[in-house]
């Protein structure tokens, strides 16, 4: 994939100009169905060489299988194709069923498309890949409501505007599939506006969609959410944040509590949290937290909530139906990546991080029962 300098925001490394998503970018994993994970990320290479001589981006999807107690993964190339599939997202139904869904340069009509692919419980494909989501689309990610997946989506790029003046997305799209990759139903979310950077998290019944909206002459987004049933039903778009730094928040599903969880980062430098239930109502929220990472993974156990955030912390959200509050903050001996990162739980009090970095997947325990509380001076900076 030949990078745009028109399509897509730049992620720099601290030391140059180089975009770290030529390295790597995207990290997820679902179940194995025997008490393990699949962990499934873009890389340019189990040591990453970034773009090739042409400034092409090469990135392959692999895949490991972890489980609790386990030191490190052993990731394998499991869909390799000339140009990059980035960034991979992954969900799996409630029958075993795997989805697998990336944006994609090889062997396009235009410069990108968003493709997807499905695998039963034992990863042999059902629909072998590429399956064209939607072409021109990107940015994807998915998620699986029972035995139905979801692919949230945004298509089109307009110039100018956007981090750096790259430009935004052209719009925000849904569609869904059983679980043996048929399409069932198209669902414009945001249709033709300057809308992207789609994410989405689900339960079994209902998916909490959230993207970025771009604000005229300005330097920050608009943080949009709207919850879907898997009908395809769609209750009314409401605003979360007017003054959101791009790109700098992150979705999750909360099983023991029936709610999601959203935590983003504000152009002020300050993170805020809330709680959504399935109607798509603000069950609680909070405002001051330390501002997490772009593309931060949020790790659930129980009731708590787990984000990396910026000067390599750890920050712990208890979450109850009606409350949240941060309880806790830890340094993280990983140095967390803007371009993925991935928490699991590793046994009881325990979590297992994984980090996409420059030199390649970086992976650490967490023992969060030594986790410090989290002190009033540290909540806001």
């Amino acid at each position: 994939m030949v990078l745009a300098a028109s399509m897509f925001s730049a992620v720099a490394h601290a030391d140059d100009d180089v975009d770290l998503r030529s390295y790597n970018h995207g990290i997820e994993a679902v179940a194995d169905g025997s008490g393990g994970y699949r962990v499934f990320f873009s890389s340019s290479g189990l040591v990453p060489t970034g773009s090739d001589d042409n400034g092409n981006w090469t990135h392959d999807i692999y895949m490991g299988t972890w489980r609790a107690g386990q030191a490190r993964l052993n990731p394998k190339p499991f869909l390799a194709k000339p140009e990059a599939q980035e960034p991979v997202s992954v969900a799996r139904s409630d029958d075993g069923h795997v989805l697998v869904t990336n944006e994609d340069g090889w062997d396009t009509y235009g410069e990108v498309e968003q493709r997807y692919s499905v695998y039963d419980a034992t990863l042999k494909p059902i629909k072998k890949y590429p399956n064209t989501v939607s072409d021109g689309g990107h940015s994807g990610h998915s998620a699986a409501m029972g035995n139905r997946f979801v692919v949230f989506y945004s298509d089109e790029w307009i110039k100018g505007g956007g981090v750096d003046n790259l430009g935004t997305g052209g719009g925000v799209y849904a569609k869904i599939y059983d679980s043996n990759g048929r399409e069932l139903k198209f669902v414009p979310i945001a249709a033709h506006k300057r809308e992207w950077w789609p994410l989405i998290a689900a339960s079994s019944q209902k998916a909490l969609l959230v993207w970025q909206a771009f604000v005229e002459d300005e330097t920050y987004a608009t943080l949009k959410f709207a919850v879907m049933e898997s009908s395809g039903a769609v209750t009314a778009t409401k605003i979360l944040d007017d003054g959101l730094r791009y790109y700098t928040y992150a979705v999750k599903y909360i099983p023991a509590i029936d709610r999601f969880f959203v935590a983003g980062t504000t152009r002020k430098g300050r993170a805020f949290a809330y709680l959504i239930d399935g109607q798509g109502e603000i069950a609680a929220k909070i405002d001051c937290m330390p501002p997490i990472m772009r593309e931060a993974g949020i790790a659930v156990v129980g009731s708590d909530v787990f984000i990396p955030a910026e000067d390599n912390k750890l920050v712990r959200v208890h979450a109850a139906a009606t409350s949240l509050a941060v309880t806790g903050i830890m340094d993280s001996p990983l140095e967390w990546s803007v371009v993925g990162s991935l928490g699991l739980p590793n046994g009881i009090d325990k979590l297992h991080y994984f980090s996409l970095a420059r030199t390649g997947l970086q992976e650490a325990d967490f023992d969060v029962r030594v986790m410090p509380p989290a002190a009033p001076q540290d909540l806001c900076q």
